[in-house]
């Protein structure tokens, strides 16, 4: 736990602290008077309930549609599996700003469904929960689908054959061995909806706003940063509230489960049900997530053809010190550098986690390492700059910077990716090691690492894509002579013009397209190596 414990304590528990306390503070003295102000404002606390229950809806209506998914690329074995696993998770490392903008393209004024139907959803919460289950199906399919592939099925027909139907049998024996995961999903799901800021800045308009854009607002636009803190306590007490939550019902859920290889429980559809199923789970695909992705292909080549495609090769002085094709490699060099910590700070806390003779200090870190992905990512990277800028910690100038901000976003997903997994591990296996003559960590290797190594594949995949579509911190720390993908993006969104529109939405394609290349190659490592279990 000591390495975990010295990564939050000084990349997010001080850079936080510091913000907080540079907003909350008067001559050295803290103004906890300001809380009771802030909430006493009328719009304040329309923004609180706004913010509650779009989360709550996005939440609910993510797992009604990705459910089905998850079980359909977790038990079916159907051409093109592989690639289907890597088109629903390319929309989660799109940046924000791109996602509402392309739903927009879609759903707004004169986008394609009021050219077609005279139809318009951007005045409407309905854009935004569609785009935030856009956003958040590869968590559900990923996190669910990832334990639900390696759950023994014969336990389920076992069952069938003492008489249960297909429902109860589905009910009593694998809802059960999934609600960790199901748990760990929807968990995530409400904390990416909860802290929602690009998709509710654009398609959310003047009309609705979470406490994240009500943080970008009171820090950049009105400059208020005691409004700002106190609104970034509030959402970490409501984080904070909801994760002790998570792990007590989680805690009281734990069981070991028989797990088996991925490639036995994977068979092809059998009945017009089975294959009705399949065909109404790639009809969702296509419409809900195919669709924005092929509206930004269009954008990207319009009436100029290639001609925003080539402009990214010129540097023209404005936007970048360099040409925008260079944030390519910056981002794929920090997604792995991102990567390699988030797998070995993710992986250390997730073993530790697992051991039943652990204390309460050890799992309530459980609840403490999903507080990045419910704090303002703007008050983290507002903190690296003012917190990470004396000796020795002095990394302004530093290019891990960026990746250790990246990072901090990838450990939750490490962890909640492998820890369903990891106490799914009957216990006496290791002890039957031990016994043995095996040491802890030849146990661990000879025991645990086999039976988790796809858990493991999938929490790298998964760290290496939100690192790749991380915006909120990244702003504000990365240089300008090295744009990420994401700032690159948001940048020329940011400015007039046709041209950096369709650069805009030319970088986005590539951004797809580089997910889409390491996502296929990921699911191909997986399936190579599956043999070995």
């Amino acid at each position: 736990m000591a390495v975990p414990v010295v990564f939050f304590a000084v990349f997010f528990a001080y850079p936080v602290a510091a913000i907080v306390a540079r907003g909350m503070k008067v001559d050295g003295v803290w103004q906890f008077g300001r809380i009771g102000e802030v909430l006493a404002q009328p719009d304040v606390r329309q923004v609180l309930w706004f913010t509650t229950w779009q989360a709550l809806a996005s939440t609910g209506l993510t797992l009604l549609i990705a459910l089905p998914g998850a079980y359909v690329i977790a038990r079916f074995d159907f051409p093109g599996r592989q690639l289907l696993r890597a088109v629903v998770t390319v929309p989660f490392v799109l940046p924000t700003v791109v996602v509402g903008t392309a739903f927009m393209a879609v759903v707004g004024r004169g986008g394609l469904l009021d050219d077609l139907w005279g139809v318009r959803l951007d005045t409407t919460v309905w854009a935004i929960l569609l785009a935030h289950v856009f956003f958040n199906y590869a968590v559900v399919v990923r996190t669910v689908g990832g334990l639900w592939s390696q759950l023994d099925p014969r336990q389920e027909e076992a069952a069938r054959m003492l008489g249960a139907s297909r429902f109860a049998a589905w009910r009593t024996i694998t809802l059960p061995a999934l609600a960790p995961a199901v748990s760990a999903a929807a968990l995530m799901v409400f904390l990416f909806t909860f802290t929602s800021f690009g998709v509710v800045q654009i398609l959310g308009g003047p009309t609705f706003s979470t406490l994240e854009v009500e943080i970008y607002r009171q820090t950049s636009e009105i400059f208020d940063l005691s409004t700002a803190a106190v609104l970034t306590m509030i959402q970490f007490a409501a984080v904070g509230a909801i994760l002790a939550l998570h792990a007590w019902t989680v805690r009281r859920r734990e069981a070991a489960l028989r797990l088996v290889d991925a490639a036995v429980t994977a068979r092809r559809p059998r009945g017009a049900g089975q294959w009705a199923l399949l065909a109404s789970v790639v009809a969702t695909v296509a419409v809900l997530l195919l669709l924005p992705l092929g509206v930004l292909v269009e954008r990207s080549l319009g009436a100029a053809g290639l001609g925003y495609y080539r402009a990214l090769t010129r540097d023209d002085g404005g936007v970048f010190l360099v040409a925008p094709i260079e944030a390519v490699g910056n981002s794929l060099r920090y997604a792995l550098a991102a990567t390699v910590i988030a797998v070995v700070i993710g992986g250390l806390a997730a073993a530790a986690l697992t051991r039943r003779d652990a204390g309460r200090l050890v799992r309530g870190f459980d609840a403490l390492l999903m507080l990045p992905l419910g704090v303002s990512a703007v008050t983290v990277g507002f903190g690296f700059l003012i917190a990470l800028d004396e000796p020795p910690l002095d990394l302004r100038a530093s290019w891990i910077l960026v990746p250790l901000a990246q990072a901090l976003v990838g450990v939750p997903f490490v962890v909640r990716t492998m820890l369903p997994v990891l106490r799914a591990v009957d216990g006496r296996l290791r002890e039957a090691a031990a016994v043995l003559g095996a040491s802890p960590w030849r146990a661990w290797r000879e025991v645990d690492l086999p039976m988790v190594r796809r858990a493991l594949l999938i929490a790298a995949g998964f760290a290496f894509a939100v690192s790749l579509g991380e915006f909120g911190a990244t702003v504000f720390i990365a240089r300008p002579d090295n744009p990420t993908l994401p700032v690159a993006v948001a940048r020329l969104l940011g400015r007039p013009g046709e041209l950096n529109y369709g650069q805009a939405m030319a970088l986005s394609t590539i951004l797809m397209i580089v997910c889409a290349v390491a996502l296929l190659l990921l699911e191909r490592l997986r399936t190579d190596r599956s043999g070995e279990f």
